[in-house]
């Protein structure tokens, strides 16, 4: 693998080193046939807290190595803008991610196929999510080893831990020993993409075994700025380092791997986007495509907060030097305790309605409980406590990515468009009020003193709607922005080819048709892994 600046010419340029462009540049490159070019606008992977698993509340806010979008205003959330942390650096968001391994559920991409995607139902993709695994658990009909993704049990995991996993089952939540395998609801610990007490980023698992390829040049600090289109056809990428500009020529295809912000900001830099609004910041149509940015939508969260009578919580930690000195030497010497975890260890799939029939909502259970989050950071209660995070999986909010300025370097306008529906609304209040049942239970009554968040009185429907407004936040796992599928208002073909322009594909989450029932690297990392396949077997 070469770091060096690029002003060559390749068959394959992938723009984005993210969660699936580091597994389309490290499959292309890995049998010697393609001179591959991954452009990556950020620096590489040296930051020390990518790397410890606890360390990513460093990288929430640092601009070195995190885009730090904003939302504009959210008019149902009483006009507060959404903090859209994203990675800026090799491995992208899966540098500074929770580190959840979770694919959705098995229905999701039934249901893309069922909309027109071939190839892209449950078992057409789960050949990919096995090959790209190497699971500690061992080899069986769902999962994969040998592959270069890490997936982990957990190796530290406090008291609390346990205790809200019994208190679900207590609730009526049936055990579930594998989110990933034959059945996605219930409750059950997570498998994270942590190896030996190190974060497992995209990078990591697709680019450090690259080192002696000459056939894969590495370019950090290099910003696409715009895709070459040539009578119809993409033949080289713009990009921008610190020297200046550069043009890089791409003999096969370039694949746009950016995420659901910088693939559609890209494309339409490059005149590909609605006609009307490419025009008014001036840029020339290439094509008008009024779906590029279109459909964008995300999971939705708010916390249930409860102050903890034992010091067994993340809180703890952060709140006393003597506790964060014995857990710096805990890793230092044994890789373990709170610092070789990410302090999300148990989750429940579950139903808002029993009608249902697969999960809508995801409980997160955080050893942790904060006060607010936001672009400055996250702010941790001043006492021991812990979380219950209902998530809503499958909302009707949509939104866009447009630009804001016809700069490249310029953030893009994002807009989404949360709790438009009353099922958005209904869903919430539902999780919430599974979150005080859990809480409620035996196994949890040693270490709940009372209810912080949003605090017993907050009762009514009225009252917890007014809540969700004043507290809920992205769940930071956005999609849809430049969609899969054959409608008018799709972006790519199943295979991800561009509609309408010839050797341009996209590969990352902006493809996905409807966002999946669970957190997005794992399947991020599928598409890449996909997407390489489809390359390397019309290139054969």
């Amino acid at each position: 693998m070469q770091d060096k600046d690029a002003q060559d010419t390749y068959d394959y340029i992938v723009t984005g080193a993210g969660s699936a462009g580091c597994a389309v540049a490290g499959r292309l490159s890995e049998d010697g046939r393609f001179r591959v070019l991954l452009l990556e606008a950020g620096p590489r992977d040296t930051y020390p807290w990518i790397h410890i698993p606890l360390g990513y509340h460093k990288t929430f806010n640092n601009p070195k190595v995190n885009w730090m979008f904003d939302s504009e205003p959210e008019a149902e959330l009483n006009n507060r803008v959404m903090y859209q942390p994203r990675g800026k650096v090799l491995g992208g968001t899966s540098s500074i991610n929770g580190m959840v391994y979770m694919r959705g559920n098995s229905a999701d991409y039934d249901e893309w196929r069922q909309r027109g995607c071939e190839g892209w139902d449950y078992a057409s993709v789960l050949p990919y999510f096995r090959r790209a695994e190497d699971n500690a658990r061992g080899e069986d009909e769902f999962h994969g080893t040998g592959g270069p993704l890490k997936v982990t049990d957990h190796r530290w995991k406090p008291t609390l831990a346990k205790a809200m996993h019994d208190a679900a089952v207590e609730a009526g939540i049936p055990a579930n020993p594998d989110f990933n395998g034959a059945n996605q609801e219930g409750v059950g610990y997570y498998q994270t993409t942590i190896n030996g007490a190190r974060r497992w980023s995209s990078a990591r698992a697709y680019l450090s075994g690259t080192k002696g390829r000459k056939n894969l040049t590495v370019a950090t600090g290099a910003h696409a700025t715009r895709v070459l289109i040539e009578k119809g056809r993409a033949v080289g990428v713009e990009y921008r380092t610190p020297a200046g500009l550069k043009t890089a020529k791409a003999k096969r295809e370039v694949i746009v791997s950016g995420g659901v912000y910088g693939s559609p900001h890209l494309l339409m830099l490059s005149g590909l986007g609605p006609a009307g609004h490419l025009q008014d910041h001036g840029i020339a149509v290439v094509k008008d495509m009024p779906g590029v940015g279109s459909h964008l939508h995300d999971h939705f969260n708010t916390y249930v907060g409860y102050r903890c009578s034992q010091p067994v919580t993340m809180n703890d930690l952060v709140n006393s030097l003597p506790r964060r000195i014995l857990a710096a030497a805990q890793y230092a010497f044994g890789r373990t305790g709170p610092l070789a975890s990410m302090g999300l260890f148990v989750g429940a799939m579950v139903r808002s309605d029993k009608r249902f029939e697969r999960p809508d909502l995801q409980i997160n259970m955080f050893a942790w409980a904060i006060k607010e989050r936001n672009r400055h950071g996250v702010v941790a209660q001043p006492f021991s406590a812990f979380g219950l995070s209902p998530v809503h999986l499958r909302p009707d909010g949509r939104g866009t990515v447009r630009l804001k300025s016809p700069d490249p370097l310029a953030a893009p306008e994002i807009r989404f468009n949360f709790l438009k529906s009353s099922y958005d609304f209904e869903a919430m209040i539902a999780g919430m009020r599974i979150c005080r049942e859990i809480a409620r239970q035996p196994a949890l009554k040693p270490f709940v003193v009372e209810e912080i968040m949003p605090g017993p009185d907050v009762a009514s429907e009225a009252a917890l709607k007014n809540y969700l407004r004043e507290t809920g936040v992205s769940n930071l796992h956005p999609v849809g922005t430049c969609r899969m599928g054959h409608a008018t208002d799709d972006v790519v073909d199943p295979q991800l080819r561009v509609h309408g322009i010839a050797a341009l594909r996209v590969a990352d989450a902006s493809i996905m048709p409807t966002i999946v029932a669970g957190n997005t690297n794992a399947p991020s990392i599928m598409i890449g892994e996909k997407c390489a396949d489809m390359v390397r077997a019309e290139a054969s």
